[in-house]
C-alpha cells in the first residue's frame, strides 16, 4: 500500500514508526512531517490543513490510504473531501468530527444521550458566563467552544481566575473565533484517564488506558500544555471499569451519532475523570492523542496499517492484539518558554544515541537544516520506552532523556508518579 500520513508532530512520527513495521507498506509519505519522519518516509511540504493540496497530492501519487493525525483537518472535512474523490481516508467525516470541533455540540450531545459528564452551561456573553461562575461556585472549568490546540481549557480555583479566563477567551479572543462561546462547568474531582478506541461500522475496539500529564511543571503545577508525558496502561482502571466505559460512553456515543445521522469512523478518544460516582467525560477527541499515541503504539502487537485500512473500509476486526505484560512511558522534552512563547533553532544532539530495542525518540518540533537537527516547536521530542513493568519503562525513558541536549530543554521529572 502507498500511505500518506497527515501532520507533523510526535503523534505522526509514532504513526509512521508503527506503519513502517507492516509488510503491506509499499511507500510512505508524511505531510508536512518533521526531522524524525524524514528518516522513515518522504516528507511532503504541504500543511496539514491544506485539504485541497493534500487531496491533489494523494490523487497524483495514487495513495491507497490517508491517515489524518491532527484534529483541524478532520473538523474541516478532509475525510469528506477524500471520499468524494473516491479515496480512502482514516478518520471521521466532518459531521462526526464536531465531537471535538465544538465543545458545545459535544456537551449537548452527551446530555441528550445520557452520557455521564459534568454539569454545565453554555454562555454567549461574558456577563452570563460570569453569572454562571457564581452560580456554580469555584472551582469551575472554563472552556472555549472551538479548537484551541489543547490550550482552550482553564481550571479556575477562584472567581477572579474564572473572570480573567472569560475575559481572555471571550473579549480579548485569545483563541480567535473558538472563543465566541464558552462552557462553564463544574470541576470534577478524581484522576484523569485517556481511553482510545478505533471505531467503524457501529463497532469499537479499545486500546489500553493511558494517562496524560497536561500541566507544564512537576506536581501538576503551571499552565495546561498539549501534554508533557504519558504512560500506559493505567493500573487503577480495572477490567470492570473498562467495560463500564465501553458500554456507557464509547458505544453510547457511537449509537447516538448513528441516530444523529453522523455515523462515527476513526479514533474516538474520551478524556475521562474517574470520579467517586464513576467515569465521566471531560472531553471527546476524534483522533489519536499526543503524547498518548507514543505509549499506545509500542504496546500494539497487531499490524497498525491493516487495522487502519480495515477500519476506513468499514470492516473492523473483532479484536486487536497487544503485547502481554508490557508497559510504556513517554517523557516530552520541551523548549524554553513552552506553552507560551518559546525558543526555536537550537541544535539538538543525542537523539540517535537514545534509540534502542526498547526506547525510541519521537520527534515533534524538529527540523533538519544545514546546521543539523534543530528545535522548531514547543514540544521538541518525546522519549518513549517500554518494559515488563511501569517502573522500568519510566526509568528507561528518563535514561533516554539524559542523552539528549538542546539549549533551554526542560521536562517533567514525575511522569507516571501517580501510577507508582
Amino acid at each position: 500500500m502507498i500511505v500518506l500520513i497527515v501532520g507533523g508532530g510526535g503523534r505522526e512520527h509514532a504513526l509512521a514508526w508503527a506503519v513502517t513495521k507492516s509488510p503491506s507498506l509499499e511507500r510512505l509519505y508524511v505531510a508536512p512531517g518533521n526531522g524524525g519522519t524524514a528518516a522513515l518516509a518522504e516528507n511532503v511540504p504541504i500543511a496539514a490543513d491544506d485539504v485541497d493540496a493534500l487531496c491533489a497530492f494523494a490523487e497524483k501519487n495514487r495513495v491507497d490510504l490517508t491517515v489524518v493525525g491532527p484534529e483541524a483537518p478532520l473538523v474541516a472535512g478532509i475525510v469528506d473531501r477524500f471520499e468524494e474523490a473516491g479515496m480512502q481516508c482514516f478518520g471521521p467525516r466532518r459531521g462526526a468530527a464536531r465531537l471535538e470541533g465544538s465543545k458545545v455540540f459535544a456537551k449537548e450531545f452527551m446530555k441528550k444521550y445520557g452520557i455521564p459528564t459534568a454539569d454545565f452551561a453554555v454562555c454567549d456573553e461574558t456577563k452570563a458566563a460570569k453569572q454562571q461562575v457564581r452560580a456554580l461556585g469555584p472551582p469551575v472549568v472554563i472552556k472555549a467552544d472551538g479548537l484551541a490546540a489543547g490550550k482552550g481549557v482553564v481550571v479556575a480555583r477562584t472567581t477572579e481566575e474564572a473572570d480573567a479566563a472569560i475575559e481572555e477567551i471571550m473579549v480579548r479572543r485569545k483563541f480567535g473565533d473558538s472563543g465566541r462561546r464558552v462552557i462553564v462547568e463544574e470541576c470534577l474531582q478524581g484522576e484523569e484517564v485517556s481511553v482510545h478506541s478505533i471505531c467503524s461500522g457501529g463497532r469499537a475496539v479499545l486500546f489500553p488506558t493511558s494517562q496524560d500529564h497536561k500541566r507544564a511543571f512537576d506536581g501538576d503545577e503551571g499552565p495546561n500544555t498539549g501534554g508533557m508525558g504519558a504512560y500506559a496502561p493505567v493500573p487503577f482502571v480495572d477490567a470492570e471499569t473498562r467495560q463500564v466505559v465501553f458500554d456507557s460512553i464509547i458505544m453510547a456515543t457511537l449509537d447516538g451519532m448513528e441516530r444523529e445521522g453522523n455515523a462515527f469512523s476513526g479514533v474516538l478518544y474520551a478524556g475521562l475523570m474517574m470520579t467517586p460516582a464513576g467515569p465521566k467525560v471531560l472531553e471527546f477527541n476524534v483522533r489519536f492523542g499526543d503524547p498518548e499515541t507514543q505509549v499506545l503504539l509500542p504496546l500494539l502487537k497487531s499490524d497498525l496499517l491493516l487495522l487502519l485500512h480495515r477500519s476506513a473500509g468499514g470492516s473492523l476486526p473483532q479484536e486487536i492484539e497487544f503485547y502481554t505484560g508490557r508497559c510504556a512511558a513517554t517523557v516530552v522534552m520541551a523548549a524554553n518558554g513552552y506553552p507560551g512563547q518559546y525558543d526555536r533553532g537550537g541544535v539538538i544532539k543525542g537523539t540517535g544515541a537514545s534509540n534502542s530495542e526498547d526506547t525510541v525518540v519521537f520527534h515533534a518540533g524538529t527540523e533538519q537544516t544545514a546546521e543539523g537537527l534543530v528545535t522548531a516547536g514547543g514540544r521538541v521530542v518525546a522519549v518513549s520506552a517500554w518494559a515488563g513493568d511501569l517502573k522500568r519503562a519510566i526509568a528507561r525513558a528518563y535514561e533516554g532523556v539524559a542523552m539528549i541536549t538542546f539549549d533551554g530543554a526542560r521536562w517533567r521529572e514525575d511522569i507516571g508518579h501517580k501510577a507508582l
